[in-house]
């Protein structure tokens, strides 16, 4: 099924490119460099209780756009960025108080940080100004991603870890390793654009991405059922105009 809705949602974007024009014609090409912070978590089954990790992302950004439908702006937009994710426990007992580590005498604190390449391709609606002025837009796809690196925070010894004091004790994600580093899922996110034709495109978006895959195996011989990611996304995308059709 989750494989199922990723080729629907993609045929729905690149149908976007493909199908025959019946609003005013554009071929707009640009380039641009995007940055942002991203707010992760991994929804387990079992659960885990987190809160949310932090990390940033970046990387280049392609937008073309092919028609104006009414006052819609019709475009495809894809990236190709570095973005550093995971997961951060909450680890709590029974009272909402932090557990303490009976060795060290600290607050129990893990944190999971996973490294990936990311590729979203996305059909992008906007509404105003193309050229000089101000435009807001909403955008959805979908989104592959490979993880490249990843590695852990802790300050304390997983095998001397205080377990009997947690009120979750899900510890089996503390020392597994990444099972699978293909990742792929649907983000959307709403932002605007302001165009100049002297300073180029600026964007400002929020963005959420929803994982179909899992990071761990999911069989009935796994220990997790589940263990997709959920990222929220604040992003800056800065884009000059390789091919321009729409002057003023």
């Amino acid at each position: 099924m989750p494989k199922r809705i990723l080729f629907i949602t993609l045929c729905l974007t690149l149908s976007m490119a493909m199908r025959a024009q019946v609003g005013e014609h554009r071929n707009d090409l640009s380039l641009g460099v995007n940055a942002g912070y991203v707010f992760s978590n991994v929804s387990f089954q079992p659960k885990v209780g987190q809160s949310m990790h932090g990390g940033v992302t970046g990387g280049l950004t392609f937008k073309y756009v092919c028609e104006k439908y009414f006052k819609s702006i019709c475009a495809i937009q894809a990236e190709v960025n570095y973005a550093s994710i995971g997961w951060k426990e909450n680890i709590l007992d029974s009272y909402d108080a932090p557990v303490i580590n009976s060795v060290t005498g600290l607050r129990e604190e893990y944190e999971r940080t996973i490294n990936y390449i990311q590729i979203p391709v996305f059909a992008h609606l906007g509404w105003g100004r193309e050229v000089n002025g101000l435009q807001f837009f909403f955008q959805a796809g979908p989104q592959i991603g490979y993880c490249i690196s990843e590695s852990t925070k802790t300050n304390f010894n997983v095998e001397q870890r205080n377990v009997e004091s947690r009120v979750n004790n899900t510890v089996a994600q503390d020392t597994m390793a990444v099972q699978n580093k293909f990742d792929y899922g649907i983000a959307a996110g709403i932002g605007m654009e302001y165009s100049s034709s002297k300073y180029g495109r600026m964007m400002l978006e929020a963005r959420y991405y929803y994982g179909l895959g899992n990071i761990y195996g999911d069989s009935k011989r796994d220990y997790f059922g589940r263990s997709n990611f959920g990222n929220i996304v604040l992003k800056f995308t800065y884009l000059f105009d390789i091919i321009k059709t729409k002057r003023n």
